[in-house]
C-alpha cells in the first residue's frame, strides 16, 4: 500500500552534470507551465476544466527522457506534463489552452484532447482508461519498427475494463509497451486503497508482467526505472509495469477543493516536491549551486511570461462554415 513515507532511494545511471540540470528545467517548466494555465483560467482566459499536473512532474520527466522519436506515448487528461515532456512547444501547448488558432490543435482541442504526433503524442484521453487502449493499440504496430508504446494512467483506472483487458492483451502479444500508473493516492475525490482491492503491482504480475513500484517524486529514480522498463520492452521483453507512487497538490480539477485529505497529508508530501527533491540532488550529486538552480527558475519564468502574453495576442480559429455551405 502507498503511504506518505518514502525511502531515499538514489539512480545509478549515466545523467552527467548537464543532462541533470536538464531534467530540473523541464520539471520546473512543466511547473511554471500549470501555474500560468491557473492563473489565466482564474482571468476567465481558459475555458471548459482544467486538470493541473503540480506535484507529479518527475514522472513524465523522467519516462519522457529515455524515449525516441519513434516512440509513442498516451497520456491522460492530465496530459499538460505529459505532452511537455516528449517535447511539445509550451507556446503552441499554452496557444491551444487559450483556444487560439496557433495552438498545438488549432484550438480546437482545448485542455483535455491534446494531440501532436510530430513529437510522438498519440493524445491526451478524458476517458478513463482510454490511454491504455491507444497504447496498446499503437504498440501493436511498433513491433515492426523498433519502437516502444507509453500509457499513461491514474491508480482509479486500474479498477475498468480497459486495464485488465489491455494488459492481457499485451501480455499475450508481448508488446513492446510500457504501462505506467500514476498513484497519486486518490481516484478523483476517492482514497485508492478504499475501492482498490490488494496490491496494484499484483495485477500486471499475475499476467507475467514484469512491473517495478518507484519513488514518482526523483525524477533520477524514475528516470532510471524508465530506461530499464523502455529497454526490455524494444528487446522483446516487454511489456513493462511501473507504479510511480505521487501526488497532485492540487484538487483533482478547477472545482476541487481538495478537503477530503488527510489532515497534514498536504504539507507531508510537499516535502518531497519533485523541484525541491531536483534542487538538492543537483547539488549534492553534481555540484551545482544555489544560483544555477535560480537562474534556470528565473529563466523559465520569463520564458512562461512571454508564453502568456503571446498567447493572449494570437488570433482565434475561425468559425467552421455554416451547414448550408456543404449544401
Amino acid at each position: 500500500m502507498a503511504t506518505t513515507q518514502r525511502p531515499a532511494i538514489h539512480a545509478e545511471d549515466d545523467v552527467d552534470r548537464d543532462h541533470a540540470l536538464a531534467l530540473y528545467r523541464r520539471m520546473r517548466l512543466i511547473r511554471r507551465f500549470e501555474e500560468t494555465v491557473q492563473a489565466l483560467f482564474l482571468r476567465g482566459e481558459v475555458h471548459g476544466t482544467t486538470h493541473l499536473y503540480v506535484g507529479q512532474e518527475a514522472v513524465a520527466t523522467g519516462v519522457g527522457d529515455v524515449l525516441t522519436p519513434q516512440d509513442r506515448v498516451a497520456a491522460t487528461y492530465r496530459g499538460h506534463g505529459h505532452a511537455l515532456a516528449v517535447g511539445v512547444d509550451p507556446q503552441a501547448l499554452l496557444d491551444e489552452m487559450l483556444g487560439r488558432s496557433s495552438g498545438v490543435c488549432g484550438g480546437r482541442a482545448g485542455s483535455m484532447n491534446v494531440i501532436d504526433l510530430d513529437h510522438g503524442l498519440l493524445g491526451c484521453f478524458g476517458i478513463i482508461g482510454g490511454s491504455m487502449s491507444a497504447a496498446t493499440g499503437a504498440a501493436l504496430a511498433l513491433r515492426r519498427t523498433g519502437g516502444v508504446a507509453v500509457s499513461y494512467f491514474g491508480d482509479g483506472a486500474t479498477n475498468h475494463g480497459y486495464f485488465h483487458e489491455c494488459l492481457n492483451f499485451a501480455a499475450v502479444n508481448h508488446l513492446p509497451i510500457v504501462y505506467v500508473c500514476e498513484n497519486n493516492l486518490y481516484g478523483e475525490f476517492t482514497p485508492w486503497e478504499d475501492v482498490t482491492a490488494g496490491e496494484i503491482l499484483a495485477r500486471p504480475r499475475a499476467l507475467g508482467i514484469g512491473a517495478e513500484q518507484v519513488d514518482g517524486m526523483d525524477v533520477l529514480v524514475v528516470r532510471d526505472a524508465a530506461a530499464r522498463a523502455v529497454g526490455k520492452a524494444r528487446a522483446g521483453d516487454g511489456p513493462i509495469f511501473i507504479e510511480a507512487l505521487t501526488y497532485r497538490f492540487v484538487g483533482h480539477s478547477r472545482s476541487d477543493p481538495a478537503t477530503y485529505r488527510k489532515e497534514g497529508e498536504l504539507d507531508t508530501w510537499k516535502l518531497r516536491d519533485p523541484l525541491t527533491v531536483g534542487a538538492t540532488e543537483l547539488k549534492a550529486r553534481f555540484d551545482v549551486d544555489d544560483q544555477e538552480v535560480s537562474a534556470i527558475d528565473a529563466e523559465v519564468d520569463t520564458l512562461m511570461e512571454q508564453a502568456a502574453e503571446a498567447a493572449l495576442a494570437a488570433p482565434y480559429p475561425e468559425p467552421p462554415p455554416a451547414a448550408s455551405e456543404f449544401r
